[in-house]
């Protein structure tokens, strides 16, 4: 369904240093710095696969997704999509995709999200009794009745997503671009936004691409997993075998009434506080066995707890073992 073979996308940036005197240098000599958003990223997507897309700020997340949706034009390289190349089929490939960026909206400002919907529909040509169905679907799977006749600037940040959501499905894509879709969003928001995109995919199939920072969106969404740093496919895997990868690693929380926890090869303190210490063992030193012996000598504990790496630090260790 979705297929890139080593595509490059190069920007030129302008620089100048701060003051009068250099911008007024810089407008009859401007100096230039080329950045390598991409550099040869490859790699191919199943139909219904959910795939979050990862790395550190500026690694060239959002310019893949970009490339892939059809809004940008690579230097090199070839993307299939669906038997299409996104740029040059642009009003036939948009109509099986739908995008949403967590920072840009695609609802008008002024209007109420229902005239923004309609508009969308003639955008997309959608025939109306697809565009019921799905109206009344997304309705009601993202509780929207009391939001339809509000503009969009009187929303909250999680009604607006909400909405967004369903304004990128009115189409029925076969494919779905999430990118950064829960930022700022408040717990419960984002739980209904995790559970409605994992509903989508489950009874429509639909293939979903998802960037984020919030390593719980790729726990509760993504089956697999590919990692992007300084423009470069690092990895890819299913976030299971990654898990395993680095299973090593155990976290150990502690409460304690009473003690001094001293130190000892292959235990870290993570974080501690008044009756309460956080650790991580690494398995290649010592066992959980001796990891809660030792602490337990250490101190009069009152509960403990022992538990995998969280996403965020398996993500964190994959930072640190490709250096990005």
């Amino acid at each position: 369904m979705i297929e890139l073979k080593h595509i490059n996308k190069t920007f030129r940036v302008a620089r100048r240093n701060a003051g009068l005197s250099e911008a007024m240098r810089s407008l009859f000599h401007k100096e230039y710095t080329l950045v390598h958003a991409l550099n040869d990223v490859s790699f191919r997507i199943g139909e219904g696969e959910m795939v979050g897309y990862i790395g550190p700020n500026g690694a060239g997340k959002s310019s893949t997704i970009k490339v892939m949706s059809g809004i940008l034009t690579p230097d090199s390289g070839e993307c299939i999509i669906n038997g299409r190349i996104p740029w040059k089929e642009r009003k036939v490939h948009v109509k099986e995709i739908g995008v949403v960026f967590g920072q840009r909206s695609q609802l008008w400002w002024d209007v109420p999200v229902i005239d923004s919907f309609e508009l969308l529909r003639d955008v997309y040509a959608v025939d109306d009794a697809a565009y019921r169905h799905n109206l009344d679907e997304m309705t009601e799977l993202l509780n929207l009745s009391e939001l339809l006749r509000t503009p969009a600037r009187q929303l909250s940040l999680g009604q607006r997503m909400r909405c967004e959501l369903a304004a990128s499905l009115l189409h029925d894509p076969k494919i779905l671009f999430l990118d950064e879709p829960t930022i700022g969003l408040d717990a419960v928001s984002k739980v209904a936004v995790r559970d409605f995109i994992r509903r989508i995919n489950a009874e429509r199939k639909t293939t979903v691409i998802l960037t984020t920072h919030d390593m719980q969106d790729i726990e509760a969404i993504a089956e697999r997993i590919l990692l992007i740093g300084r423009g470069r496919i690092l990895l890819d895997g299913s976030l299971a075998e990654l898990q395993k990868r680095h299973s090593r690693m155990k976290r150990i929380a502690v409460d304690y009434a009473d003690g001094r926890f001293l130190p000892l090869p292959g235990l870290t303190l993570q974080s501690g506080e008044a009756g309460r210490a956080v650790f991580t063992a690494d398995m290649d030193a010592l066992s959980v066995s001796e990891a809660i012996a030792h602490l337990a000598k250490e101190a009069n504990i009152t509960d403990i707890s022992v538990s995998g790496a969280t996403a965020e630090e398996l993500v964190l260790s994959l930072y640190e073992e490709f250096q990005i």
